[in-house]
C-alpha cells in the first residue's frame, strides 16, 4: 500500500471513530486510539522507533484519560495471568516475566526454550522453533496481554501444540486468515504424541495479531 493510501486509510479510520464514538469517549481518547493504530502500522513497515513512540504516546493518553478503567482492566488481565498461569505450566518451578511493554526477538540466533510465562500490556513475541535449544522434552509458553503482536515460525517436523485465543484483531495460520472478534485458534502438529521434544504455546490477547507460519 502506498504512502498515500496509507495515510488516507487512517485519516479514514479516525473519522470513523469520531463519528460512532463521539457520544461515548472522549476526543483524547480517540486521538489516542489513532495515535496507537497510526504507530501499529509505522511499526509493521519497519519504521519501528517512530512507532514504538506514536504507540507509548497513545497508550499514555489513554491512561491519563481513562485511569479508573484501563487499571481495571490491567487488574483483572494479569489476575487472569497469575491463576491461569498455575494450571497450563507442568511445574512449579518456571520463568516469570511481567513488562508493561516488551518485545521479544527469538528469531534472531539460537535461544534457550523453557517453561516461561509472559504477561505484558503492549508486547511482541517472534519465535523461531528452528532455532530454539529445548531443556526439557516437553516445554509450556504463556502469552498473555492487553495488545500483542505474536509471530511463530514452526518446523513441520517440530511437536507443537497451540491454544490461541484473541478477543479483537487478526488470527493467521499458513495461508488461512482470518479478522474480526473472537478468533480462536487450536492446533497440534501431526505426529505430536510421538515428538521426542514438544512445546505447547498458550496464547491470549484482548487485542492481538497472531502469524503462525509453517516451515
Amino acid at each position: 500500500m502506498s504512502r498515500g493510501k496509507s495515510l488516507f486509510a487512517v485519516l479514514a479510520i479516525g473519522i470513523g471513530l469520531m463519528m460512532l464514538l463521539g457520544r461515548f469517549l472522549s476526543f483524547f481518547t480517540i486521538v489516542a486510539l489513532l495515535l496507537l493504530i497510526f504507530g501499529y502500522y509505522k511499526h509493521k513497515s519497519e519504521d519501528t522507533k517512530k512507532g514504538r513512540t506514536l504507540m507509548w504516546t497513545g497508550t499514555a493518553i489513554i491512561i491519563l484519560d481513562n485511569l479508573i478503567l484501563v487499571v481495571g482492566i490491567m487488574l483483572i488481565s494479569l489476575g487472569i495471568f497469575y491463576w491461569k498461569g498455575r494450571k497450563v505450566q507442568p511445574r512449579e518451578e518456571y520463568i516469570i516475566h511481567q513488562n508493561f511493554m516488551s518485545n521479544y526477538a527469538w528469531d534472531q540466533a539460537p535461544w534457550i526454550l523453557r517453561n516461561t510465562s509472559i504477561w505484558h500490556v503492549i508486547g511482541e513475541v517472534d519465535a523461531d522453533l528452528s532455532l530454539a535449544l529445548p531443556e526439557e522434552k516437553e516445554t509450556v509458553i504463556y502469552l498473555q496481554g492487553v495488545m500483542g503482536d505474536i509471530d511463530l515460525s514452526i518446523p513441520e517436523d517440530y511437536g507443537v501444540e497451540i491454544e490461541a485465543f484473541v478477543l479483537f484483531g487478526r488470527q493467521k495460520f499458513g495461508n488461512d486468515q482470518k479478522s474480526g472478534g473472537m478468533n480462536r485458534l487450536v492446533y497440534q502438529s501431526p505426529g505430536y504424541a510421538g515428538s521426542e521434544y514438544k512445546v505447547k504455546f498458550v496464547i491470549s490477547y484482548l487485542i492481538g495479531d497472531l502469524d503462525v507460519k509453517l516451515t
